[in-house]
C-alpha cells in the first residue's frame, strides 16, 4: 500500500453541499479538518448559460489546506473522493468546458436526443434520471451543443480522477465513478458500455486503474505550492457512496447493508441482489471498489430533511408520542424526480404550521426512516444495517429502522464518514473502531397504526 500506519492521510472529500479537507492519523484518529462550501456558479458558454463547479476556488482551497496540514503535522499520502455524475473535459493541459453541475438542467430536445443514443437498464443498470445525474447525459449534450470545444477533448475524467491529474499530471479513469448512475459502465462485465462506443468516447477516456492504485507523486509545483516532499504519493481516487463501502468490503461474510447519508441517504447492500432493481424508482447498481455491481437505492434524505425542517429542534418524547399519535406524517416525494416516489409531489397530513419545531423534526426523521424502508425494498436488507454520516447521529430515525426493518442497526462511529473509507485506500491496515451495540427498535404505543398508515398511503405511489 501507499501509507505505513505511522503516515498521515490527507483526504480531499468534495461533497456536493460541501468541501473538506480531512487529516487522518496512522491510527485512524482524525487530526484535523477544514470545509468550504461547494458553490456553483453560473457562466456563460458560447451564449448558453451553465452551472459549472467553481474548480479553482475549490483548487485554491485544496492547496492552501495541504499547505497548513504540511507545515503543522506533515503528510504521507493523498487520497481523493467526490460525488459522483461529474466529469471534467480535459483538453492537454486544460479544460476545454467548466466542469458542468450536475443539476444543470439540459434542454429537452437534448434528453429526447440522449434517450435513443443511451443503453437499455439490463445493460447498465443505470437508471434514466433528471439534468445531467447520467453522467452520459451532460457528455452527450456537450458534444452536441459545443462540437468546436468538444473536438478539443483529449480526456474525460470523471471528478475524483480529475483532482488527482491536477494533483499528479497522471490521467486514469476508476470504475466506482463510471459506474455510478452514469450510463458509461456494465457492472456485470467490468467494461465500458455501449453508448461510450457508439458515440466515439472510448479512447477518450484513459487506462482503468484501482481506486487503490498509486497513481502518480505530486507535481513539483504542488510539491512547492504546498510544502509537501516530492514523493508524497496520490491514490487515483473514489465516488463518495463508495468510499463509506470501502471499510466494510471485507469485515462481513453475509450480506451487510450500508447507509451514507448527506445530500444524499445512499443505500447499499453489499452481497445482495441486483434483481429487484427498479429503473422507475431511482435504484440502480453502484460499483464497489472491488469492481462489483452493489444494488443501491437512494433519495435526498439531506435535503428533504432541510425542506420538511427549517429549525432543527432535538424531539422530546412528547413530541415523538405526539406525531405518532395524532398520525402527523409527510409523504414523498420533496425533491422531484428522485427516489422512490420522485414522480410524486411532497404533501403533509397535516397543517405544518401548526406543529412546532420539535415535533416538525419528529415528523420529518420518521418521514426519512419510511422513505429507508421503502428504498431498501429494492435494494434488498442485509443482516445489519450500518448507518453513515448524519443520520448515525440521529437516534430516533435508527430505532425507528431497527422497529420497521426488524434488522440490527448500528451507527458508525467515524465522525469522518466517507473520508475514512478514501484514507483506507492509502492504508490498508488503517485500525477501524469496533461498531457500537445495536439500537434498540422504539417502541411508543401506536407506531405500528402510524406505519401502516405510511404504507398504505404510499402503496400505490
Amino acid at each position: 500500500m501507499t501509507a505505513s500506519s505511522n503516515r498521515n492521510i490527507a483526504v480531499i472529500d468534495i461533497g456536493k453541499t460541501n468541501a473538506k479537507l480531512v487529516l487522518l492519523g496512522g491510527n485512524g484518529q482524525l487530526i484535523d479538518t477544514r470545509s468550504t462550501p461547494n458553490r456553483s456558479i453560473e457562466l456563460d458558454v458560447g451564449g448558453t448559460t451553465i452551472l459549472a463547479h467553481d474548480t479553482e476556488r475549490l483548487w485554491k482551497f485544496i492547496l492552501d489546506g495541504l499547505r497548513a496540514f504540511e507545515a503543522e503535522y506533515g503528510v504521507g499520502a493523498i487520497s481523493i473522493t467526490t460525488h459522483g455524475a461529474t466529469a471534467a473535459l480535459v483538453a492537454g493541459d486544460e479544460l476545454a468546458l467548466p466542469v458542468l453541475d450536475y443539476e444543470s438542467p439540459l434542454p429537452e430536445t437534448c434528453a429526447q436526443a440522449y434517450a435513443l443514443a443511451r443503453g437499455e437498464f439490463e445493460e447498465t443498470l443505470s437508471p434514466r434520471l433528471p439534468n445531467g445525474l447520467n453522467l452520459g447525459a451532460q457528455i452527450f449534450w456537450q458534444a452536441q451543443s459545443f462540437p468546436d470545444k468538444f473536438a478539443r477533448v483529449t480526456a474525460i475524467l470523471t471528478y475524483p480522477q480529475y483532482w488527482a491529474w491536477r494533483l499528479t499530471g497522471k490521467r486514469a479513469s476508476e470504475a466506482t465513478s463510471l459506474g455510478c448512475h452514469t450510463d458509461l459502465w456494465n457492472p456485470n462485465t467490468g467494461d465500458f458500455s455501449e453508448v461510450v462506443v457508439q458515440q466515439g468516447w472510448r479512447a477518450l477516456f484513459p487506462p482503468v486503474k484501482p481506486a487503490a492504485a498509486v497513481l502518480g507523486h505530486i507535481t513539483a509545483r504542488v510539491a512547492v505550492e504546498t510544502g509537501l516532499p516530492a514523493d508524497t504519493p496520490v491514490c487515483s481516487g473514489i465516488h463518495d457512496s463508495n468510499a463509506s463501502l470501502v471499510p466494510y468490503l471485507t469485515r462481513f461474510q453475509n450480506p451487510v447493508t450500508v447507509i451514507s447519508s448527506g445530500t444524499w441517504t445512499i443505500c447499499m447492500t453489499l452481497g445482495g441482489s441486483t434483481a429487484a432493481l427498479d429503473k422507475e424508482r431511482d435504484s440502480l447498481a453502484n460499483v464497489d471498489a472491488l469492481g462489483r455491481p452493489v444494488p443501491t437505492a437512494r433519495f435526498m434524505g439531506g435535503r428533504e430533511f432541510d425542506l420538511l425542517v427549517p429549525n432543527y429542534a432535538e424531539p422530546s418524547a412528547a413530541d415523538i408520542a405526539f406525531v405518532i399519535e395524532q398520525q402527523v406524517q409527510a409523504y414523498p416525494s420533496f425533491v422531484a424526480g428522485v427516489g422512490p416516489y420522485g414522480q410524486r409531489r411532497g404533501e403533509w397530513s397535516v397543517d405544518k404550521s401548526v406543529l412546532t419545531e420539535g415535533q416538525r423534526t419528529a415528523a420529518a426523521t420518521l418521514y426519512l426512516a419510511h422513505l429507508t424502508r421503502a428504498a431498501l425494498g429494492l435494494c434488498g436488507v442485509g443482516e445489519a444495517i450500518i448507518v453513515e454520516g448524519p443520520l448515525a447521529r440521529n437516534a430516533l430515525y435508527c430505532r425507528a429502522l431497527t422497529a420497521l426493518t426488524e434488522r440490527p442497526v448500528h451507527a458508525s462511529q467515524d465522525s469522518t464518514g466517507t473520508s475514512f473509507g478514501a484514507a483506507v485506500l492509502c492504508c490498508e491496515d488503517l485500525p477501524q473502531a469496533p461498531l457500537p451495540a445495536a439500537f434498540p427498535p422504539l417502541v411508543v404505543q401506536g407506531f405500528k397504526n402510524y406505519s401502516e398508515g405510511w404504507e398504505k398511503k404510499t402503496k400505490n405511489l
